[in-house]
């Protein structure tokens, strides 16, 4: 078989109804979501199957549900495949259930956790003050230099480093409309996207403080896959730097571009998407169309691994 790793979906890729068909289905997904219910206090599995898409779509709730369903399926695809990655990575909030594939985390304190993260983040700039938006169309360099001469003082800056032609800025709300008007004024494209922070920007150190906290908390163990980080762009093998990266993560910018480009470098040539959707397939295609890509996220994904 060929060099293959697991990556895993950020915030973004939720939608009503996620998971359901794992839950029905197989046994070992059902033990995810009750272990999930359990952990948070809450049924978060009635949250993912029925919604409603306004309280999905709170970063609180968010966080734990996609890690959750990605989860689930990991466990389905490990029960009838038996797979082991080679590397893996997640994007943003999947870098944490990327840490649970590895063993670095366990899963009931990886949920707690990234419910604590998006409260955190969520209350680090009030409602209305931050915003992201997507570019289309334009390299690194052009977009920092515009960044750095729209932001009269504000804070604004490159957050995602998604695929080439597209990368997310955040910052405050009125400098990023402001590069939204100079990208259109250049004859490229911006998109303001429907988040409620701007997350992978300076204005995060407050959740980051408040997170390395949390992070104390927590058991970290020994990885038995490495995980390339968002923060590095490196394959990371040593549990003692995971709480660090994982909190300099929050106001850094997710150079996954560079992540998928180290994949490659070290010799992959598959990547499974595991959880709900596919945009980082749809990424992959963008990064390097010759790697092959495959998601899993319900039964009919899950046959379509083994042809």
């Amino acid at each position: 078989m060929k060099p293959f790793a697991f990556i895993f979906p950020g915030q973004g890729s939720q939608y009503v109804g996620m998971g359901k068909e794992l839950f029905e289905n197989f046994s070992m997904a059902k033990q995810v979501f009750e272990e999930a219910d359990d952990a948070l206090c809450l049924s978060l599995s009635a949250l993912c199957f029925n919604g409603p898409e306004e309280a999905l779509k709170l970063t609180e709730n968010t966080q734990p549900a996609v890690l959750t369903v990605s989860i689930a399926a990991l466990k389905v695809l490990q029960l009838e495949k038996g797979m082991i990655p080679h590397l893996t990575a997640g994007h943003s909030l999947g870098e944490y259930t990327a840490l649970v594939a590895s063993g670095a985390l366990s899963f009931s304190e990886a949920v707690k956790i990234v419910r604590l993260r998006g409260k955190f983040m969520q209350e680090a700039v009030p409602v209305g003050e931050g915003a992201m938006a997507a570019v289309l169309g334009m390299e690194r360099e052009q977009i920092e230099k515009i960044c750095e001469e729209v932001s009269s003082g504000e804070v604004l800056t490159p957050a995602n480093f998604n695929c080439p032609g597209q990368i997310v800025i955040a910052g405050h709300t009125k400098a990023v409309q402001r590069a939204m008007e100079r990208v259109k004024q250049e004859g490229k494209k911006a998109i303001l996207l429907p988040v409620s922070a701007p997350f992978h920007s300076p204005l995060m150190k407050p959740a980051g403080e408040r997170l390395e906290k949390a992070l104390e908390e927590i058991a970290v163990s020994d990885l038995k896959i490495p995980v390339v980080t968002n923060v590095e762009a490196e394959a990371n093998s040593s549990k003692d730097r995971v709480r660090g990266l994982l909190v300099t993560q929050v106001s850094s910018p997710v150079r996954w571009e560079e992540s998928m480009g180290k994949m490659i470098e070290k010799g992959i040539e598959q990547v499974l998407e595991i959880g709900p959707g596919k945009v980082l397939s749809g990424l992959m295609k963008r990064i390097d169309h010759r790697i092959e890509t495959k998601n899993l996220e319900d039964i009919q994904t899950l046959k379509k691994i083994s042809e």
